[in-house]
């Protein structure tokens, strides 16, 4: 599993060797990993920064890339390459991922794998500092990883630049082959051309990437679109999901609605969500009700809300894209549809009263 990451690099072993402070260089300096799970253990390999002269090369001939060899290239160039060919081979679609509050590695890769594996999508963790404070504990430790997210934004926008970046390279480098070749197959019948040229294309466009934001990565997420370049606000994604969020309910409009997306836009929310009734307390009268467990003013137009509270098995969970709350059929295939950048809305009912949408009731006998 390929893994983006802002935490600096310790001389380790296994997941260790993610640390639990920016990176040195700064806290916009991002570094690759390849993380794999064999049974207990987890084998951790980071890439090298930058390619050489002769795989930039090799790049662009087997993808047919317009780029220029001469200037630096460096690991996410290759690493581009083999996720989105990875995508289209097994037909799955991509979930970046921004994890939240007090998530040590461990915490962030077993989440990605469960994700991966109930939501058959190809998961990219992108993972900031969260340790929770280290030794600190409580508000402290809540207030800690907030100041975390707000230096890790820079670092978040960065990634989704580069992501939006290699994604528009890709898709003209794929365009440009399947162009090729249609014209090579049939160079005297341009009308049969341009049919299994549009066919082609099609196929192309299927796969599709979206964005999953959870508790505090919320929080990353808003302070990323409030930065200079905000390349976070363009459009990158089919959708992207805030879940659980971690951030103030009140004027949320202000932020969510810069936020471009092909699909659709969702917030999901549980009102029952104990870690969100928490994280309310810890920093005193400042902390505004959470935008994840709140179902009021809920007046974003270009969101969509998905309210689940009281649905079964969902009780006062907070991470409820996995563990007990998919016990709930309708509550997985839901996510694993949002997951997979498509619509959810046609299996649901919509409350005009507070603008939300919800898990039909089962009808009776």
């Amino acid at each position: 599993m390929l893994v983006i990451t802002n935490r600096s690099i310790e001389d380790a072993k296994g997941l260790k060797q993610f640390g639990k402070t920016p990176n040195a260089k700064g806290p916009k300096e991002l570094r690759l990993f390849d993380v794999v799970k064999e049974g207990n253990k987890w084998n951790v390999r980071v890439r090298d920064d930058r390619l050489d002269a002769e795989a930039v090369k090799n790049l662009k001939r087997k993808y047919k890339l317009n780029i220029d060899v001469k200037q630096p290239w460096y690991a996410s160039l290759q690493a581009a390459c083999e996720l989105f060919e990875k995508a289209r081979t097994e037909s799955k679609p991509v979930l970046f991922f921004i994890h939240g509050y007090n998530n040590d590695m461990e915490d962030v890769m077993k989440a990605a794998y469960e994700i991966q594996d109930k939501h058959d999508v190809i998961v990219v963790p992108i993972s900031w500092p969260a340790n929770g404070g280290g030794a600190i504990s409580g508000t402290a430790a809540y207030l800690s990883d907030k100041s975390d997210a707000r230096i890790s934004a820079e670092a978040i926008d960065y990634a989704l630049s580069k992501i939006a970046f290699f994604h528009r390279l890709l898709s003209e480098a794929a365009i440009e082959r399947v162009k090729e070749k249609v014209l090579a197959k049939h160079p005297d019948n341009p009308e049969k051309a341009a049919f299994e040229y549009s066919e082609k294309i099609a196929e192309l466009c299927s796969v599709r990437i979206s964005l999953l934001c959870h508790s505090m990565g919320n929080y990353v997420f808003k302070k990323a679109l409030a930065t200079s370049e905000a390349a976070s606000a363009h459009l990158i994604f089919d959708n992207v999901c805030l879940v659980a969020a971690d951030t103030n309910s009140h004027d949320h409009a202000d932020w969510v609605s810069k936020v471009d997306v092909r699909n659709r836009l969702y917030v999901v929310i549980n009102e029952n969500d104990s870690a969100l009734k928490a994280s309310r307390i810890k920093p005193g009268k400042e902390q505004k009700a959470r935008l994840g467990h709140y179902i009021k003013n809920l007046n974003c137009a270009s969101a969509t809300y998905v309210d689940l509270s009281d649905v079964e098995h969902m009780g006062s969970e907070h991470t409820y894209f996995k563990g007990d709350a998919l016990r709930n059929t309708r509550v997985k295939t839901l996510f694993s549809t949002m997951f997979g950048g498509h619509s959810v809305e046609n299996t649901l009912d919509y409350l005009a009263h507070n603008n939300t949408f919800r898990i039909r009731p089962v009808a009776g006998p």
